[in-house]
């Protein structure tokens, strides 16, 4: 199976998970909150699904329930010796918050560590590819523990989606297609590759990885109001306290569960193998499929169908528009392929009586409101940038730039998006 083919094996595993456990004492309420609820969200839509119901009686966990009290007993040192034993290119600083998120993650995955160490067998290929193309470190691999459990198909209160979750406008200004059919924040393969290219600009603004993961978070307007509160410092413990509560335990929360994801050994957790419960293949489709003929022509349910192309948002697939995929057990790839003329002449006939319109999806609330914008084209500020050095870049007038923007003086800030179209 190619790396494309990777996140639909991924979403499978997925729907192997049952609800989180809930954390206790391991961190003042707020924490508690915010984390369970974070994780809450993210394995709600798993509930219920179909490969929870058809697999979930077969799963064999050998991960057991792991007593904190070593973990409690161990020295601090032993921990931060190993996190600066790792290889990695962002600094892995510990103290007390980052051992607290360790606790938490520890408590957490070990019952599900079979399941994550799963899904990172088959994500972390198409991750370090597309990382390494924009030239971010590796070990950002382990941020979507973070945004989203590992679960492709999870969809924040606030309105993001998808494995690294996207807000709608900063998916439609990375190239993922978004509107009431179609809604590629879910697409594994191409929402990775726009994580990517969202970091390695969020560095090319800060030039520091620590910051650049908190950008991610809270958008580079409040990473540049927390620096100038803090009289111009630009190091993330330093500019602490000047953060978002909630940003303030999204680099922790990384640090550890990147701890984790290479020292469960040490923790004593051995986890069993997950097979992939089916094996599938996709092809491009040349015509717009409507899903209820590919249920009826090949037999696969309809629950099974959506776990399996979760991008398709109203059963309908607008394929003549553009390049889309259809993902299927590899049982039933030989029979839509037999029928697809079949399936391709129904679905014409049943739009020339019924036509489908793809309206815009409106945005709901913000992912990181300083940093992500609406339609249009946007340029961030970077250092030594001004409104004249970004006019003529875009072939404006200063006069044009500011009127786009609102700007009433010359002033801009670094991180700053601009509207440009």
């Amino acid at each position: 199976m190619n790396l494309k083919l990777h996140h639909i094996a991924v979403v499978l595993l997925m729907l192997a998970l049952g609800s989180p456990a809930t954390a206790q004492g391991d961190f003042n309420g707020d924490e508690v909150e915010m984390m369970t609820k974070r994780y809450t969200d993210a394995y709600d839509s798993l509930i219920g699904s179909y490969y929870l119901r058809q697999f979930s009686h077969s799963r064999l966990l050998s991960s057991r329930e792991l007593s904190l009290d070593e973990f409690d007993a161990l020295p601090d040192s032993v921990i931060a010796n190993r996190l600066a034993a790792l290889h990695t290119v962002i600094p892995m600083s510990f103290n007390s918050e980052v051992r607290s998120y360790i606790r938490f993650y520890l408590k957490y995955m070990s019952r599900r560590l079979d399941v994550m160490l799963s899904l990172s067998q088959y994500y972390h290929p198409l991750f370090e590819d597309a990382l390494s193309r924009y030239g971010v470190p590796e070990e950002l691999k382990y941020l979507t523990i973070v945004e989203s459990a590992m679960n492709p198909m999870a969809t924040s209160r606030a309105g993001a989606a998808g494995l690294w979750q996207f807000m709608y406008s900063t998916g439609k200004n990375y190239g993922l297609e978004v509107n009431s059919l179609v809604d590629e924040r879910r697409d594994t393969y191409k929402s990775t590759y726009a994580a990517a290219h969202f970091l390695s600009d969020l560095y090319k603004v800060f030039d520091d990885w620590t910051l650049a993961i908190a950008a991610y978070n809270c958008g580079p307007g409040n990473i540049n109001k927390a620096i100038a509160r803090s009289g111009g410092k630009r190091d993330f413990w330093e500019i602490y306290y000047f953060l978002p509560r909630e940003t303030r335990g999204y680099i922790p929360a990384f640090i550890a569960a990147t701890y984790v994801m290479n020292y469960y050994p040490q923790h004593g957790l051995r986890p069993a193998e997950i097979k992939v419960p089916v094996h599938t293949d996709t092809i491009m489709l040349g015509r717009d499929v409507l899903m209820t003929y590919v249920q009826q022509y090949t037999g696969i349910e309809a629950d099974e169908l959506h776990t399996l192309n979760p991008q398709y948002r109203a059963g309908f697939i607008p394929a003549s528009s553009g390049r889309y995929t259809l993902c299927l057990p590899v049982s039933k790839m030989e029979l839509f392929i037999a029928n697809q003329d079949s399936i391709y002449a129904r679905t014409q006939d049943s739009l020339a009586r019924r036509p489908m319109n793809i309206e815009p999806v409106r945005q709901k609330g913000s992912q990181a409101s300083a940093a992500k914008g609406g339609s249009g084209r946007y340029h961030t500020v970077k250092r030594g940038e001004t409104l004249s050095s970004i006019s003529r870049k875009y072939g404006l007038t200063v006069q044009k730039l500011k009127k786009l923007n609102g700007l009433k003086r010359d002033q801009i800030n670094v991180g700053q998006r601009l509207k440009v179209r």
